[in-house]
């Protein structure tokens, strides 16, 4: 049996929560030696993805502080179409929180599959590096 409290619950979800960041192909110069997906791959989409989501809030340039409640489910393969997702956890003074999903859509298969969830964090900077506020208002803020 494995413990599970420290990560994401488990989804039976059908279908993708949230906005649509990037979308993009698992390419074969993106493998391991088992002709698998690299996870490193996988995470830095979704970093990517997080990233594009929270400058929508943040009007500034933000980065990454923390990734937690990180959930491989399941594999990612040469071909598959990676869409990944990304929904408002919160809004803090200078840092906001995105839940992140990453879906496939298989050559052979009609439904999608999540295949990797998680939290993370940017904090808002100025051009200096320093952390600044977030702007209420400058975006529509809906949680």
């Amino acid at each position: 049996m494995t413990d599970t409290s420290v990560h994401a619950t488990p989804a039976a979800d059908t279908e993708p929560k949230g906005e649509l960041s990037i979308r993009t192909l698992a390419m074969p110069a993106d493998t391991n030696q088992n002709g698998d997906i690299f996870g490193g791959w996988l995470l830095g989409q979704m970093d990517l993805a997080g990233g594009i989501f929270a400058s929508k809030y943040t009007k500034s340039r933000s980065v990454t502080v923390a990734i937690e409640a990180m959930t491989f489910r399941k594999p990612v393969y040469v071909g598959d179409v990676v869409s990944v997702y990304g929904t408002l956890v919160r809004i803090g003074r200078t840092s906001i929180t995105v839940h992140v999903e990453a879906w496939v859509q298989r050559r052979n298969e009609s439904n999608s599959i999540l295949v990797t969830d998680g939290n993370f964090t940017y904090v808002a900077i100025d051009d200096s590096g320093h952390p600044q506020p977030i702007k209420r208002g400058s975006a529509s803020i809906t949680t």
